[in-house]
C-alpha cells in the first residue's frame, strides 16, 4: 500500500513538471512572434523587405554570344560578350521634378535628390572586358555587367539596366545616327583620368547622336566632360559629379558640362530630378551644370524641372534669343561651389518672351527666389 501511494505521488509530480515545462513553452511562443517571409526581392527595389540592402546575385549567366565587336574597328578584338536573358522587370518610378518646397536645403540626398546611394547597379556585377564594342543586336540586354570598354550602339531597343562602365573612349555609351529605344538604368559610368583618347580625356558619358529620345535613368556618371550630350531624351533621377578637367587634342581646355544640347532638336528633352554638379573652375573650361545652347541649331522643346544644379560658369544656360518652348520650373540652384551657383552667376541667356517659355518656381538651396535677368 505504501509502495502504491509513493508510486502515485511520484506520476502526479511528474505531470506536474509537465505541465509547467509546456506553459513556459506555450508563453515564449507567444511573446516572440516570427518574422513574415519577405518573398523575392523585386528587381526595382533599392532595398529587400525589411530596410537590409539587395543581396548581390551570383554571376550573370553568359548565354551565346549577341554583339560583334569586330565592326568596330577600334574594337578589342577578344570574344564577343553576350546579353543576359532576362529582361529588365520594373524599375522605380521616376522622379516626379517636384523640390522640396520653401525652406533651406543642405545637400541633394538630405532634400531627397539622387546621389550615389539611389544611383548605379543594384545587383552584383560579372567583369567583361569588352573593350569598344560595338552592339548590333536589336533588343540586347545588358544585366550585370562590369564593363571594362566602351558601347556603340547600332541596334533598336537596346537596354543596359545595373551594370557598371569603366570606359577609355570618347564616351561611355553612344547611340548611333538611325537607331532609338535606348534605355540606360541604374549604371555606373566613369573612366580613368588621364586614359582616354582625347589628349587623355573623356568626352560623353552618353552620347545621343540618334534622332529619337534615349532614356538615361538612376545612373552615376562621372569623369567624363560633357557627362549627358544630347537633343532629345528623358534624363531623370541621375546623379552626375566629379567632372574631371582636360586640355583637347587642340591644346585647349575641354568646355565642360554635366548636361548639354547644342540645339536643333527635333524631339522634347526632359531633364527631371537629377542632381548635375560642374565643380570644374572656370579657367579649366567649366560651361554649365545644364548648358543649352544654340550651337547646331535653335534650342526648343526642353523641360527642366525639380533638379539640383551647382558650379559652371553659369549654373544653367537658357537656350539663348531664339529658345522657345523651354520650361524651367522647381529647381534648386547650390552654393556648393560658387556663392550664386556658377562663376558668373545662376542662369544666363534666357529668353524671357519666347513662346511657350516658363520660368517657375526656381531657388536657391538657401530658399531665395531665382529670377533670370533680362536678356540683352
Amino acid at each position: 500500500m505504501v509502495r502504491d501511494r509513493r508510486r502515485l505521488l511520484a506520476w502526479l509530480l511528474a505531470g506536474l513538471v509537465l505541465a509547467f515545462v509546456l506553459a513556459l513553452y506555450d508563453a515564449d511562443r507567444a511573446g516572440v512572434s516570427e518574422p513574415p517571409s519577405a518573398g523575392p526581392c523585386p528587381d526595382s527595389a533599392l532595398q529587400c523587405p525589411g530596410g537590409g540592402p539587395r543581396p548581390g546575385p551570383g554571376p550573370t549567366p553568359t548565354p551565346s554570344p549577341s554583339a560583334d565587336p569586330s565592326a568596330d574597328p577600334s574594337a578589342s578584338g577578344g570574344p564577343s560578350p553576350s546579353a543576359a536573358t532576362a529582361a529588365p522587370s520594373g524599375t522605380p518610378s521616376p522622379g516626379t521634378g517636384t523640390a522640396p518646397a520653401g525652406g533651406p536645403c543642405s545637400s541633394p540626398g538630405a532634400c531627397g535628390f539622387p546621389d550615389a546611394r539611389t544611383t548605379g547597379p543594384r545587383i552584383a556585377l560579372e567583369r567583361h572586358d569588352t573593350g569598344n564594342m560595338s552592339v548590333k543586336t536589336d533588343g540586347m540586354v545588358i544585366k550585370g555587367w562590369d564593363i571594362r570598354g566602351s558601347l556603340d550602339v547600332y541596334a533598336n531597343d537596346v537596354t543596359v539596366i545595373d551594370s557598371r562602365i569603366t570606359s577609355a573612349n570618347w564616351w561611355g555609351i553612344n547611340l548611333r545616327p538611325g537607331f532609338s529605344g535606348l534605355r540606360v538604368l541604374h549604371t555606373t559610368i566613369t573612366a580613368v583620368p588621364g586614359k582616354g583618347p582625347d589628349n587623355g580625356g573623356v568626352d560623353y558619358a552618353v552620347s545621343n547622336m540618334g534622332g529619337s529620345s534615349i532614356e538615361v535613368g538612376w545612373c552615376d556618371i562621372s569623369v567624363f566632360g560633357n557627362a549627358l550630350s544630347m537633343g532629345q531624351g528623358d534624363l531623370h533621377d541621375n546623379y552626375v559629379h566629379d567632372i574631371v578637367p582636360f586640355r583637347n587634342q587642340g591644346g585647349e581646355w575641354q568646355h565642360t558640362d554635366a548636361v548639354i544640347s547644342g540645339g536643333g532638336n527635333k524631339g522634347r528633352l526632359t531633364i527631371r530630378h537629377n542632381t548635375l554638379l560642374n565643380p570644374v573652375p572656370v579657367h579649366q573650361g567649366a560651361s554649365a551644370a545644364i548648358g543649352l545652347f544654340a550651337d547646331t541649331g535653335t534650342v526648343s522643346s526642353v523641360v527642366v524641372d525639380g533638379n539640383w544644379l551647382a558650379g559652371g560658369a553659369y549654373a544653367l544656360y537658357g537656350g539663348g534669343p531664339g529658345a522657345t518652348g523651354i520650361q524651367v520650373t522647381d529647381n534648386v540652384f547650390s552654393a556648393e561651389y560658387h556663392p550664386n551657383a556658377g562663376a558668373y552667376g545662376l542662369v544666363a541667356a534666357w529668353n524671357a518672351g519666347g513662346a511657350g517659355n516658363v520660368w517657375r518656381g526656381n531657388r536657391t538651396a538657401d530658399g531665395r527666389p531665382v529670377v533670370p535677368e533680362p536678356s540683352p
